[in-house]
């Protein structure tokens, strides 16, 4: 469920018309509803009600927006972020460090030692030799670390090959059948606090029998390490739950993925974590457009939008699915490609669809676009850095500005020798 709706035949964000904002702050511009951040926030934790012990993390990487961190941490949620600035990020949107996890394959010495002194709340280490420099930097400031080490537990995913993480050729974790010994050998470390195991095996599920899989391997795997004396208290189950982004499309509630996890970790006796980040955002958001012109095609027309590829990246990356529709619809329909100005031939948001008949200077949608959207964006053949609106009710507020090309070429320099 959204809070994005049709009323008198114009789309609007809760009770504002997107025209509306696309008039006052332009287009491509990314708009956000907040009723709709905190049902899902709602809906996500209803769904865990039953278990007996939960910590939830919010995926930062997914929508960093500090109004958007701030809404979810007002809902009770810490954040799961992966470098020192989504830290940063979720610091300055008032989530306390205690509830903030540090995940990632590539922390540096850098961003471990912010972290300590930040004092967040665990770290998601994902190697022996990350273990160990981390403990070393901890037991020179006299604190103790507190850790899950992140085990890859071989498992497909059946998602995208791009958005899967949890085979034994991804980058991240450490390798199933060696997680015991080395959870071992990082647990006697001076300086960390080896408390917790973690796992994450990708991002948009359609299925809950891989994350199924792979929590019942990691229960395996805590048992045979509690048989060698350690303590384990923290499981984080990573994020994974998907969203349809197609009219139509059937994933796992919440609900459903809370009935999976109170069946197959019953016992555990752990504070279960989860990094829920798509599920949260995805439909929270849509890209608002302008049609620059409708071009005649050798076998179907090109709608030409304002919004491109560095805007919304999925669709040139992943060959990702966005529905399209117009502001304004008049029901007439038409089969087109809908491509933006990027020279590239990747710059391409839908193939010969049928979608809403539009025309030059119509506005339109691109729907789910609430993650992996702006924070993905960039200022590819020197186009503006997209903005992002923020809606509540009857209002709305530019939370991140559009960055003009004026303002990025300011932050170059041309040396003396040139």
């Amino acid at each position: 469920m959204d809070h994005f709706h049709y009323h008198n035949g114009e789309l609007h964000a809760e009770n504002v018309p997107l025209a509306r904002i696309a008039e006052q702050v332009g287009t491509p511009v990314y708009v956000y509803s907040r009723a709709t951040l905190e049902r899902h926030a709602q809906v996500f934790r209803e769904g865990l009600a039953d278990l007996p012990s939960v910590h939830l993390a919010f995926a930062v990487k997914s929508n960093p927006n500090v109004a958007v961190l701030k809404v979810l941490k007002e809902q009770g949620f810490g954040a799961d972020v992966v470098s020192e600035g989504e830290m940063r990020r979720a610091l300055a949107a008032g989530i306390p460090a205690a509830d903030i996890v540090f995940s990632g394959v590539g922390k540096t010495r850098r961003e471990l030692a912010a972290a300590l002194e930040a004092g967040i709340g665990q770290f998601n280490v994902e190697s022996e030799e990350e273990g160990e420099e981390l403990a070393a930097l901890a037991a020179e400031r006299g604190v103790t670390a507190p850790c899950a080490l992140r085990v890859n537990p071989d498992v497909e995913a059946g998602t995208h090959a791009k958005i899967s993480t949890g085979k034994a050729e991804n980058k991240f974790g450490v390798p199933y059948d060696r997680a015991a010994e080395m959870f071992d050998r990082l647990a006697r470390l001076s300086g960390m606090n080896l408390r917790g195991l973690a796992v994450h095996i990708g991002s948009q599920l359609q299925s809950l029998a891989p994350l199924e899989a792979a929590f019942s391997r990691m229960g395996a795997l805590m048992e045979a390490i509690r048989a060698e004396g350690h303590h384990v208290t923290h499981m984080d189950l990573g994020g994974g739950v998907g969203v349809p982004y197609r009219e139509g499309e059937q994933f796992p509630s919440p609900a459903d993925y809370g009935a999976m996890v109170a069946r197959v970790c019953k016992g555990w006796d752990v504070t279960l974590m989860f990094e829920p980040g798509r599920v949260i955002t995805g439909n929270s958001g849509m890209l608002v457009t302008e049609v620059i012109r409708v071009k005649q095609g050798v076998t179907a027309p090109f709608v030409v939008v304002d919004a491109a590829m560095n805007d919304l990246a999925r669709p040139a990356m992943y060959d990702a699915w966005h529905d399209f529709a117009a502001v304004r619809p008049t029901g007439d329909r038409l089969t087109a490609s809908v491509v933006g100005p990027i020279c590239e031939s990747s710059d391409v948001f839908a193939k010969e669809r049928e979608i809403d008949s539009v025309q030059t200077g119509d506005l339109a949608v691109f729907r789910t676009a609430g993650a992996y959207g702006a924070t993905m964006a960039n200022t590819y053949n020197s186009r503006a850095l997209v903005p992002e609106v923020l809606v509540s009710g009857d209002r709305f507020a530019v939370v991140a500005d559009r960055i003009e090309p004026a303002a990025i070429l300011a932050a170059e320099r041309v040396p003396d020798w040139l």
